[in-house]
């Protein structure tokens, strides 16, 4: 057991990986990196040891997902009169919300593109969410809708993928959604802890997605939990 974030958790040992396994690598993008517009604290701390992951599913899959919303996107506070990043706010069909952000990751903007220092030669696809400016998008699986898929659970499952890794940026939002996806999708999930960085916003974000991924199946793991098949 491992106390993460002031949770227990058990994180799953040697793991043997193999060709029906992806690495989820989500949105590792310069507007939620150091310098970028919505930065989440330590987010550059965790490339070199994704790369290193990276490295070992030379023969698996790796997918990364990426913000790419319009200027219009409902998600932005400019979007809105009298609004202020972080202030709540929750449409009625819940695809915008729980609160608005500054704006980030607009597409073909530096801030959208991958961080330099992140391994994109070995990537075998890209899974671009959040385009439609009425819908926000955390998940690399389904829009906020919950109805819109972005096209990734067939990707996967026309290579026969049976488990699922994630790790990237944010722990409480877009790692956590894209978790809970794909266990519902019936893809073993492990989630990597020390690959990831939260925003805990609100505070105890974090703390309640661990438990929330823990109780429904989620497995756990480290960097040092994975073996080359």
């Amino acid at each position: 057991m491992v106390n993460f974030y002031g949770v227990e958790l058990k994180t799953e040992k040697n793991i043997v990986l193999n060709k029906y396994d992806a690495l989820l690598v989500i949105d590792m993008q310069n507007d939620f990196l150091p310098g970028g517009s919505m930065p989440v604290e330590g987010g550059d701390s965790i490339i070199k040891d994704i790369n290193d992951v990276i490295e070992i599913f030379v023969d698996g899959i790796v997918v990364h997902s990426q913000d790419w919303h319009p200027p219009n996107h409902l998600s932005f506070a400019s979007n809105h009169p009298n609004k202020n990043p972080g202030d709540e706010f929750n449409s009625k069909d819940g695809a915008i919300g729980p609160i608005l952000w500054p704006d980030h990751c607009v597409e073909n903007t530096y801030g959208a593109r991958f961080h330099k220092k992140v391994n994109t030669k070995m990537i075998n696809k890209i899974i671009q969410k959040g385009m439609n400016p009425e819908i926000d998008s955390y998940s690399a699986f389904l829009e906020n809708d919950k109805k819109t898929e972005t096209g990734l659970r067939e990707y996967l499952n026309s290579f026969n993928i049976k488990r699922i890794f994630i790790c990237g940026l944010a722990l409480d939002y877009c790692c956590y959604n894209t978790a809970m996806d794909g266990v519902n999708f019936n893809f073993e999930t492990f989630f990597m802890i020390d690959l990831t960085k939260g925003i805990d916003e609100p505070p105890g974000n974090i703390t309640n997605s661990l438990k929330k991924m823990s109780t429904n199946g989620i497995k756990f793991a480290t960097k040092n939990s994975l073996k080359i098949w």
